[in-house]
Formats: C-alpha cells, sequence, structure tokens
C-alpha cells in the first residue's frame, strides 16, 4: 500500500461496520465537568425517546464511573454474546442497553485502563454489538475531553453532541471547553441542557437557586448553540436515577420535572429531523442542478495541481461546468481542519457535485455518497481545470486509488 502511511482519517473509524450499518442517529451526551447529572440526562433522553416509539440503544463508555447499569436497574447482569459478538440487554423491545459495567465481576472493580484500550474497547462496542435496526443510539461520556469523547469521534464522525451543565460557573467553565471540543472536531451540537438549576422549597414553595441561575442560558446563546431546557434539583428525579428508576422505560412518576424531560426529548426529535430534512433538501438541489447541466466539480491541491491524498491537501479548486461550455474556477479555498468526517460534509455543503482525487479512504467515498456527490479517484497530478477538461471530454485517465482502505 503506499502513499498515506497508514494515517488517513478513515483508518480509524469503525461506523460503516455491519452490526453498526442499522443505527441512524447517533447522539454523545457529554459535559466538561463530573458529577452534573450526565448520566440521568443519557438515560432519561433514551427512555423517552423509546415511549415515544423510536429503537434506542444506549452505550456506556464511562469506564472509569459506568452509571448506567445503576441507572437502569442492571446490576449484577451480564451480556451473553455468539461468535459475532455481544447481545445488549434489552430494558424493551425498543430499548437496549450496553456498558463497561455489564463486563465487570464486581460493580465495584476499577478499569485501569491507558487511552489506546479504551479506543479498543470503544471499537469493540461498536463493532461487535448486535445493535439491530435502531433510530437512535444515545452515547454516555465520561466527563472531559479525552480519550473517550475523541475515539467516540473519530469512530463515528457523524454522531451529535448533547451538552449538560449545572449553573455554577465552575461547571460552565469546564463546558466551555466541552462546545470547543465539539466545534474543534466538527461536531455537531443539538443543545445544551442545564441541570440542578434550583431547589423549590417543600415547605413554602420559594425556588432556591444554590448554584446560581441564568449563566447556563447566557453561555449557549454566546456559542450560539440551543439552550434545550432548566431542570430543578429534583430529589426525586435523583432517587429515580439511584434506584434503577429507568428500568420502566419511563419517567412519567417524575412530576417535578417530567414536562421539562419530555419538552428536552421533543427538541432533541425537531432538532435531529431538521437535519433530515437539511441532508435531503441538498440532495434534491444537487440532482435539480445536475438536471440543468450545471455541475460543481472539486479538485484537492497542492502548488496548484492535484493533490494525490484527498484529506492531506493544501486547498480546494471548485470548478463549475455547465454542458457545453467551458469549465470555470469558482473558487479557491483553503482546506478545513484535517478531522474524522469533516471533509466530505464541508464540500457537500458548498454544492459540490463531484469530486475528483488521486485517492480517497473508504469511509469518505461512503459519506459522499449518502450526500449524493459522485466519486473519481486515481487521477493524475495536473491542473484542475485541465482535470475537468478530461473528464468531461472522456479522456481522464484514472489510475489506481492510492488510498484504498
Amino acid at each position: 500500500m503506499t502513499g498515506c502511511k497508514g494515517d488517513c482519517e478513515e483508518k480509524t473509524q469503525a461506523g460503516e461496520h455491519p452490526n453498526f450499518s442499522g443505527v441512524k442517529k447517533k447522539i454523545m451526551v457529554l459535559s466538561g465537568k463530573g458529577g452534573v447529572g450526565k448520566s440521568s440526562i443519557a438515560a432519561s433522553l433514551a427512555v423517552g425517546l423509546a415511549d415515544r416509539g423510536y429503537r434506542v440503544g444506549v452505550m456506556d463508555v464511562d469506564f472509569h464511573g459506568p452509571s448506567i447499569p445503576v441507572i437502569f436497574g442492571l446490576v449484577g447482569r451480564r451480556v451473553f454474546g455468539d461468535g459475532e459478538g455481544v447481545f445488549p440487554i434489552e430494558i424493551s423491545g425498543n430499548l437496549k442497553v450496553i456498558s463497561i459495567g455489564l463486563f465487570l465481576d464486581e460493580s465495584d472493580d476499577a478499569v485501569i485502563w491507558r487511552g489506546p484500550m479504551k479506543m479498543t474497547a470503544i471499537r469493540q462496542f461498536i463493532e461487535e454489538t448486535h445493535w439491530g435496526d435502531l433510530d437512535y443510539l444515545i452515547i454516555d461520556s465520561p466527563p472531559g475531553t479525552g480519550d473517550e469523547p475523541l475515539s467516540i469521534v473519530q469512530l463515528i464522525p457523524d454522531s451529535w453532541g448533547l451538552i449538560v451543565t449545572t449553573p455554577q460557573e465552575l461547571a460552565m467553565s469546564d463546558v466551555r471547553k466541552s462546545i470547543n471540543f465539539c466545534k474543534r472536531l466538527n461536531m455537531p451540537v443539538i443543545g445544551l441542557v442545564e441541570n440542578m438549576a434550583g431547589l423549590v422549597c417543600p415547605n413554602c414553595g420559594e425556588r432556591m437557586d444554590i448554584f446560581g441561575s441564568g449563566g447556563a442560558e447566557l453561555l449557549a446563546e454566546e456559542a450560539q448553540i440551543d439552550f434545550l431546557v432548566s431542570l430543578p434539583l429534583d430529589k426525586e428525579f435523583a432517587s429515580w436515577a439511584d434506584r434503577g428508576g429507568a428500568k420502566a422505560g419511563n419517567y412519567h412518576d417524575l412530576t417535578g420535572v417530567s414536562a421539562m424531560l419530555d419538552l428536552m426529548v421533543e427538541k432533541v426529535v425537531s432538532a435531529t429531523a431538521a437535519k433530515d430534512r437539511e441532508v435531503n433538501e441538498q440532495a434534491q438541489r444537487l440532482v435539480d442542478e445536475r438536471e440543468d447541466g450545471m455541475n460543481i466539480y472539486a479538485i484537492p491541491t497542492e502548488n496548484g495541481l492535484l493533490c494525490a491524498h484527498f484529506g492531506h491537501c493544501e486547498k480546494f479548486t471548485l470548478i463549475e461546468a455547465l454542458d457545453g461550455r467551458e469549465p470555470e474556477i469558482k473558487e479557491v479555498c483553503d482546506a478545513p481542519p484535517h478531522e474524522p468526517g469533516l471533509l466530505p460534509r464541508w464540500l457537500a455543503d458548498k454544492g459540490v457535485s463531484t469530486v475528483i482525487a488521486g485517492g480517497m479512504g473508504a469511509r469518505a467515498q461512503q459519506i459522499f455518497a449518502e450526500s449524493g456527490v459522485r466519486i473519481m479517484c486515481g487521477a493524475p497530478g495536473i491542473e484542475p481545470l485541465e482535470v475537468v477538461r478530461q473528464y468531461m471530454e472522456g479522456a481522464l485517465e484514472l489510475g489506481q486509488n492510492v488510498c484504498d482502505h
């Protein structure tokens, strides 16, 4: 194998594995700080979606403090498998759970792993779990921006982020890092959930803002992300998590938070549905443009010539070509940061209908195909306009894809 030196972006991605092919939307619940109720939010989001009839999976990758088995009442349970993988534990007919806690001999056992072992374990969760068909996979990530969330983004580049915070400045300072983490890795953020926002006195009914108020909503506004809901510090909600309340498949008896949890679930459904519509509309626009005879070609370039490696070029030259006319350069733009899954979506958003490159990995080709973008690999290192001219004339000679893994 030539050229890529083993570091092409698709090398680390596992989201196309057959066991994962039936999973549609992936949402990672994360926070910069521990103790904010992130796992409770992940569990309530999952049961809320399942209660609405969606097929839902929960994947707990908090290896050092797995809370999902407790919240779902699965402590002491173990998973079983066959020669091709393991089966998640079914909570109901449309809700499944997998967690590192389900593999430990004792619930108090410590998991002492370095980063590469975590990446391997997450890959195995993805590739060796029989998920079946899921509308949503909710991923409970540990606090911070370390190995686990980074591995998820690398292995599942089409995942979304949902960020949880509490009102105090200490938590929000760490959450800002989570927001920047998502933006840096081009992971879309569904929104921000504020937990433990205030306590209503059971005697006098007065609300006490123990950790402050208003900061999370302002943070969301500053970061230009949606503020989903503000949940109070609720004794019953905490007890629901501690006693394994999620195993019932709903949170209907939590009168203090159920309305806000419903609103959170509805906003998540609306946000993901809106993205689906956007993708479909973009694909339709490309179809309409092609029917009109207009195509936009993207050529990865370096020093003014086609660059052999799509994922490591300096610039992209975008060329407009209308049937029967000479192609023209529309734009020459700097390549965005080399992050997993970023380039295909970035070019698709620019209306590119065809990419002609020297080499491209399998995952990038799959993402382009999902966006309706044609791919040509093995093109020679010549000037971009000449590449398009030869392609339109049927004279472009394509060699071997130099990044075929």
